[in-house]
């Protein structure tokens, strides 16, 4: 009985320390953000962060993989109520800008994640989550000749960049129309994509 507490505990520990130094991320970013500030957010010791993670980076990483997490769901979940894959590809992109308008996941996911984790590992986490859902669909399309036969992958990372860099210029941009804006552009960059 008293190890079931203690995991729970745990658990505890854990969900705070991420729930802590995700806001304290996405509010003042990483760089900005002590180990003395989350702890103390938290409500925990050192001690206890030390336990769960070795370091703030590999701390950070595990908040990372949590947005990453989310948006790529909140993608899925919009996609899928789609029949169609050309459909559920629009709607898709669209939901990945909207969801990344939101300032807690521009700053985790798109500004400090690339630099704290470097890029490498940060675009492997990106393929993993929210690149697989754009992969996937890239890849039927290609299949049922609604888009002209070519390798999924170069193409992939086009639109992903493509819409990385259109969420970042979002983030500063502040115009009231902008974020309709470039999903109209989205919008004519995926239909030139399409077989005529």
């Amino acid at each position: 009985m008293a190890q079931g507490v203690r995991a729970r505990q745990r658990e505890q520990t854990r969900e705070a320390l991420l729930r802590e130094s995700r806001r304290l991320f996405s509010t003042l970013g990483y760089g900005a953000v002590g180990l003395a500030e989350i702890v103390a957010a938290a409500g925990v010791t050192k001690g206890a962060l030390y336990h769960h993670f070795d370091s703030k980076a590999e701390l950070f990483r595990s908040v990372l993989e949590q947005v990453q997490q989310e948006v790529a769901e909140r993608i899925a979940v919009t996609a899928d109520a789609r029949e169609e894959p050309w459909e559920q590809l629009v709607a898709g992109c669209e939901a990945f800008l909207s969801t990344s308008t939101d300032p807690s996941v521009q700053r985790i996911l798109l500004v400090d994640g690339p630099a704290v984790l470097g890029w490498s590992e940060w675009r492997a986490m990106n393929e993993a989550t929210s690149g697989r859902h754009l992969a996937s669909v890239l890849t039927v399309l290609i299949a049922e000749g609604t888009i002209p036969a070519q390798p999924a992958a170069p193409l992939t990372h086009l639109l992903s960049g493509a819409m990385n860099e259109a969420a970042l210029w979002l983030a500063d941009s502040g115009g009231p129309d902008d974020l309709a804006e470039t999903v109209r552009a989205l919008t004519r960059l995926l239909e030139a994509l399409r077989a005529r």
